[in-house]
């Protein structure tokens, strides 16, 4: 039985390493092997509450899932969470703590270095291979003296590393060779070799440029993964997601009708994972949008959460989206609020003590729910259970904001609003609850005049879930070298690579 650990590195964000790290993981839990995923620091506004009640990101929980075991907040010690675009919230071990900015962060990786240890000590204690993932690229050699989740934290505990390239961006050879070279030679010692991401064609076109960087590097490629069309739930940033374009691949419609969906992509936007289980119904379409006119053609609007309710509330104001979804509430047609939208649909959202905007702040909501919402510098994080429109529904809160004062109808029991065809919750997952998902759906549709659009009622987006990362696993099993692939977990990078000189290569750490 395999024993070890490894670092998934990319050549650059969402060059794949996050479903890079799911496949291998549920590649090695389908053998039967005790596996745990782990990234030292991720910057995500995409996150979860765990059943040990901490906050990680939403990659490591769908990594979990993969590999059979809970979420726990040692999955994901340090969380970044962009507010702003130089500022960000700082989560350790699943808590809050505080508000750095990209200079301040470096004086305090010192101390996360050793929180960073001390997770990942207990998940190697607790299982047989510990699947790690890097931050962003480990060739941002400015970045190496206060690395956290990189070359410095390769380094620290004596990791292989794995290089993901992604090919569809183009130049992929060239990245490869580039992250190598820049890297100081105790760096390159760690580097045992390189995956291609989101290959399309025939990967015998690619062989000549492989048998050259390895020639180059004297690093193998362990395998060319194929471009899957059917990957897409889970992402670890949805401004990956192109607005306009349709989210997933929605099934015909059971009825006559298709369901539109529009989901506001506020520029703090988080959690917008939320619109995916919606997604998975056939008949309906869902897309991120960004200007006015994408709203006065949908069927519903949905506002999801966001890390910056007051600065995303202004965006809204200046762009003409708040006037769209005004319209389109006074139309009487469906809009629904998740979280940060929720708070925005009401009539004032207030920060007192500057849990995330100035301190003393109050703004004017949109007024279409009679809602009072005041910020609490102490995040809420639960994971509640309930029984909604006759479905007991589970889902996560992750929020400042507080309600003070609400004159409208629960949504679920006393929690959230219920309007008529304005609606909001602080719940998270909701329509990941089959039977509350067909529901809502089911209503939205009325609302907005689809009769013909109908549910399916044999749709589990846990069963959604469950197929897309046996797909990653098919994945690393049919087009990687395995064998290598274990060598490299149990045994560490080869002994004597080769050291590349470029004249760009980091200080020594």
């Amino acid at each position: 039985m395999v024993q070890g650990a490894v670092l998934v590195a990319g050549t650059t964000s969402d060059a794949g390493k996050s479903a890079v790290v799911a496949g291998i993981c549920r590649w090695l839990h389908r053998r039967g092997v005790s596996v745990a995923p782990f990234k030292a620091q991720n910057m995500s506004n995409n996150s979860v509450v765990t059943p040990d009640g901490g906050e990680i990101g939403r990659a490591q929980a769908m990594q979990a899932f993969a590999s059979g075991i809970a979420p726990s907040v040692d999955l994901n010690p340090v969380l970044l969470k962009p507010g702003g675009d130089r500022t960000s919230q700082v989560v350790v071990r699943g808590r809050a703590d505080g508000q750095v900015s990209a200079l301040s962060y470096r004086h305090r990786t010192a101390a996360l270095s050793d929180v960073v240890a001390d997770s990942l000590a207990r998940l190697r204690a607790r299982h047989d291979v510990v699947v790690c993932e890097g931050a962003g690229s480990p060739a941002e050699i400015n970045l190496r003296a206060t690395d956290l989740a990189n070359m410095g934290f390769a380094r620290r505990n004596d990791l292989p590393v794995l290089v993901v390239g992604d090919i569809d961006r183009g130049g992929v050879l060239a990245h490869l060779f580039g992250t190598l070279a820049v890297l100081d030679p105790a760096d390159q010692a760690l580097i045992a070799g390189f995956v291609i991401n989101k290959f399309r064609g025939d990967p015998r076109l690619l062989d000549p440029g492989l048998d050259r960087l390895r020639e180059l590097t004297g690093r193998p490629t362990l395998g060319v993964l194929p471009f899957a069309e059917g990957l897409w739930l889970d992402a670890e940033d949805s401004l990956s997601a192109v607005a306009d374009g349709v989210l997933g691949r929605p099934a015909p419609p059971r009825g006559g009708q298709w369901l539109r969906v529009a989901v506001v992509r506020f520029p703090r936007i988080s959690n917008a994972t939320d619109a995916e289980a919606l997604a998975c119904e056939p008949g309906v379409a869902v897309r991120y949008v960004t200007e006015p006119s994408r709203i006065a053609d949908t069927d519903v609007v949905v506002l999801p959460g966001t890390k910056a309710t007051v600065s995303d509330l202004a965006w809204l104001r200046a762009s003409g989206m708040a006037d769209a979804v005004r319209a389109h509430a006074a139309a009487g047609r469906p809009v629904l609020g998740i979280c940060g939208g929720y708070q925005m649909l009401g009539h004032t959202v207030s920060d007192p003590d500057g849990a995330e905007a100035a301190p003393g702040t109050t703004v004017a909501g949109l007024g279409l729910l009679d809602l009072e919402i005041a910020f609490d510098p102490v995040k809420h994080l639960a994971t509640p259970t309930a029984t909604a429109w006759g479905e007991t529904v589970t889902g996560y809160e992750i929020h400042h904001g507080r309600v003070v004062r609400s004159g409208d109808p629960g949504l679920i029991g006393d929690e959230g609003s219920d309007r008529g065809n304005v609606l909001g919750t602080h719940w998270h997952g909701l329509a990941e609850n089959d039977g509350f998902r067909r529901r809502l759906l089911t209503r939205l549709a009325d609302e907005a005049g689809r009769t013909g659009f109908a549910v399916a009622q044999d749709t589990s987006f846990a069963a959604e879930r469950t197929r897309q990362v046996d797909l990653l696993a098919d994945l690393v099993e049919h087009h990687l070298d395995t064998s290598s692939l274990e060598h490299v977990i149990g045994h560490g990078a080869p002994p004597d690579l080769p050291v590349l000189t470029s004249g760009l290569a980091a200080s020594p750490a």
